[in-house]
């Protein structure tokens, strides 16, 4: 059943205007647009952070970078070891590294270093190769002057110039000998030991008693 609707009810909905609730309609979708027009100002972007700060993206920046050189000498770690210490709170590892450097033009050097890390001790070593540098004399065709031999602590070596043979030599003195750029030679190693510093400290040795004639 129908409810009739009073005529005091219908003559207030007759009173009520279309364009007052137009306008209406109007302010709040007019209210509504800044604030829709706002959001995508505000997201930012990397290459927008960029341009504020005053520089440019980094992939802009790395496709700029210059390559990097090579070091002029070159590098050969020839032995490493781990030595533990026993403490009271338990055993403490530190290494040892050997490590020998020359740029294959004459100059050649030999470093120990140690350290907590490898990366310390290599960069110890290679430090203290720096500071014993020293110019092997060569012939025109690479070799050595004349046969020389030395000695240090347990270990001997021995080189001897030998025409168009190139490098003969192992251990040590082979890296030692081609970093210098040391060529047409014959060694020899007068020792049981295996200890690869004391060989190359006494190809060191051997090749600083060389003579220009």
């Amino acid at each position: 059943m129908t409810t009739p609707i009073e005529p005091e009810i219908i003559q207030e909905l007759e009173g009520v205007e279309a364009p007052e609730v137009a306008a209406v309609e109007t302010e709040a979708v007019e209210a509504a647009v800044p604030v829709e027009a706002a959001a995508p100002s505000s997201s930012r972007s990397p290459r927008g952070r960029d341009s504020l700060r005053g520089r440019s993206p980094r992939a802009g920046a790395r496709g700029n970078r210059a390559p990097r050189e090579r070091g002029e000498f070159e590098q050969v770690t020839i032995d490493a070891r781990r030595v533990a210490r026993v403490m009271a709170g338990g055993r403490r590892f530190n290494f040892s590294l050997v490590v020998i450097i020359g740029d294959k033009k004459g100059r050649v050097g030999v470093g120990l270093g140690k350290g907590v890390d490898t990366a310390l001790a290599i960069d110890k070593a290679t430090r203290d190769a720096k500071k014993h540098l020293f110019t092997v004399p060569r012939t025109a065709t690479g070799s050595i002057p004349h046969q020389v031999s030395a000695k240090y602590a347990s270990s001997t070596v021995e080189i001897i110039p030998s025409r168009g043979r190139g490098l003969v030599a192992g251990s040590a003195v082979r890296t030692v000998l081609d970093l210098a750029g040391v060529t047409d030679v014959v060694t020899k190693i007068h020792t049981r030991s295996k200890n690869k510093l004391t060989i190359a400290r006494a190809t060191v040795a051997a090749l600083k008693k060389l003579r220009v004639k």
